[in-house]
């Protein structure tokens, strides 16, 4: 059973039984039952045409299903436009569904959740241990989602700003979590740079082709964190950086400055330096400081003290830090890393022990460990 091949089909039925009028919930439903009953047959019966099959059974799924409903009418009308055996025309339709996925009456974290399960062809339970919930908490929320949509007519597609955020949230998933989709993030975002011109949407591309130009060095051979300072830079996919730095420099030079070009900036500083010694962190902190005019976000704020710091040393790491919610996630961890560099040893491993109760992910939460044995283990000598 090619499970990939499933997968790859997966955005296309689904578009096919939209597009002809099915409700996006029912569709998805009965998109899941004939990929079920592909891993039941295919072993046994590969079908010539995999995705004219799918698009057949998912249609009879979700015919036997709206029998069990009572508009009948309805129902004998679509028995009529059930889809005819045979060879189908090959389109992507997963950008188009990445649209329709971002509606304007779903919330940006309603979107990825739903995307990931309609769209990216996840479990549920894949989901919810990507974002470290309960998987009854991942499923109430992705049905909150659908029963939103549900009735609801399609011709209100969200707008490209809805789906920079998913795409951009989706990357992210990708690039730091245990659910590989930063290279599937990186391929849409191209189409979408292709199909719209508009400088944000070339910054995203930029940000994730500089950010995922480094994904080599971010672990070690035993999958370890390797934190940015200490990262091998001969292992930087020097290619994507080049590509990400020139789409950056086109669209900063339109003068329309937007989030993710000045986080691309960010990320094209730490890429242009040869070595962690020889960062422009007072041009990094600059930008931080035109991100957090456009955001106000304060993850930017964190991060700015981490720059700051580096900058303008420890101490006025931790006088930026001040003004930063306590309750952020990697708090603790940032503060640790401050207090560390400014000698405060004993307070900085108490520090890190914290953060990695409070990790995100097993890698993050391993490596934060590490830092706080290191530090403990220095301070009984």
């Amino acid at each position: 059973m090619d499970e990939t091949l499933l997968r790859s089909l997966t955005p296309s039925v689904l578009g096919i039984l939209v597009r002809r009028g099915i409700d996006f919930a029912a569709a998805e439903d009965a998109v899941q039952d004939a990929l079920v009953e592909a891993v039941r047959v295919w072993p046994y019966d590969p079908p010539r045409d995999p995705k004219g099959w799918l698009t057949a059974v998912a249609w009879r799924r979700f015919l036997d299903a709206a029998r069990a409903d009572a508009a009948r009418r309805r129902r004998e009308d679509l028995v009529d436009e059930e889809p005819a055996p045979g060879p189908t025309r090959t389109v992507d339709d997963t950008l188009q569904l990445y649209f329709l996925c971002a509606h304007p009456s779903l919330t940006p974290s309603s979107a990825v959740a739903l995307t990931l399960r309609a769209v990216g062809g996840l479990t549920t339970r894949q989901i919810a241990h990507a974002y470290l919930v309960p998987e009854a908490t991942m499923a109430q929320r992705i049905s909150r989602a659908k029963r939103t949509v549900s009735g609801l007519r399609f011709d209100r597609p969200g707008d490209v700003t809805t789906v920079l955020r998913v795409l951009y949230l989706v990357f992210n998933e990708g690039y730091s979590g245990d659910v590989d989709l930063a290279a599937e993030a990186i391929r849409l975002t191209r189409q979408l740079t292709a199909a719209i011109d508009h400088p944000e949407v070339a910054g995203l591309l930029a940000l994730m082709l500089l950010h995922h130009a480094r994904r080599a060095a971010r672990t070690a051979p035993d999958g370890s964190l390797v934190p940015l300072a200490e990262q091998d830079r001969s292992r930087w996919d020097t290619r994507s950086i080049a590509e990400g730095v020139e789409i950056l420099q086109a669209a900063l030079s339109r003068d329309q400055l937007g989030e993710f070009q000045a986080q691309a900036a960010i990320a094209a500083l730490h890429a242009d330096a040869p070595t962690a010694a020889e960062t422009d962190w007072v041009q990094i902190v600059e930008w931080y400081d035109e991100l957090a005019r456009l955001t106000d976000n304060p993850v930017v704020r964190l991060n700015r003290a981490v720059a700051v710091g580096a900058a303008d040393g420890p101490r006025a790491g931790l006088a930026a830090l001040a003004s930063v919610d306590a309750a952020l996630p990697r708090y603790a961890a940032v503060a640790a890393y401050l207090h560390e560099r400014d000698g405060d040893l004993t307070r900085a491993a108490r520090l890190y022990t914290e953060a990695a109760l409070q990790a995100p992910n097993l890698a993050e939460r391993d490596h934060l460990t590490r830092q706080a044995a290191r530090l403990n283990a220095h301070g009984r000598r």
